[in-house]
């Protein structure tokens, strides 16, 4: 049986994550298109294909145990000169994201893991480009604002051309089994964005 690599993160919705997707690449990070504008909640992690079925039914189970709560993105960090990172920061919404993350990784669940650093949330908006572009990068965004309501999160599947891909997205509350991605209705959109803060 073979691998795949997944991730599981929360999406950051539009208009900020075009947005932000696009300031990346103008930076001149190369990945930039290949990476949904994501916090994430479980880094790239290669599993075997067959374990899916478990890992699906893991996240719904967290998923519908879990509520909303209000994210708010300003400003700019970095994680040099220990990762060559600039992010936007999550100054609301952190503690949210740290729980979640924690039940996604439950040490009895399917996708327990080591990190390589602490948790960290966060919105990665330049990854490994030269100094001078990071700097421009956290100079840039330096009062860039943007703010909603997380009302859950999805899994991605990373393909063989680098490019990740949502496989399913998890709403808090909901049922059992999560949403396949390419099911979403303009009435599963139209009901989603009612909860929404305008």
């Amino acid at each position: 049986m073979g691998t795949v690599t997944l991730g599981v993160s929360i999406a950051v919705p539009e208009p900020y994550g075009s947005q932000l997707q696009e300031l990346r690449a103008g930076f001149g990070d190369a990945a930039a298109h290949g990476i949904p504008t994501h916090v994430t909640l479980v880094p790239p992690t290669e599993v075997a294909a067959d374990r899916l079925p478990e890992i699906r039914a893991h996240l719904a189970e967290v998923a519908g145990a879990f509520r909303a709560f209000a994210m708010r993105l300003a400003g700019t960090g970095t994680f040099r000169p220990l990762s060559p990172v600039v992010y936007v920061r999550i100054a609301e919404g952190a503690q949210g994201c740290t729980r979640l993350q924690h039940r996604v990784r439950d040490p009895e669940g399917p996708l327990d893991r080591e990190l390589a650093f602490p948790y960290h949330p966060h919105v990665t908006v330049a990854h490994g480009i030269s100094e001078e572009a990071m700097d421009t990068a956290f100079s840039t965004l330096a009062d860039y604002a943007a703010e909603w309501v997380c009302d859950g999160f999805a899994l991605y599947e990373q393909g063989s051309d680098g490019v990740w891909r949502k496989l399913r997205e998890y709403p808090f509350g909901a049922g059992p089994t999560g949403v396949p991605a390419q099911l979403n209705s303009p009435a599963d959109d139209a009901a989603e964005a009612t909860i929404r803060p305008s």
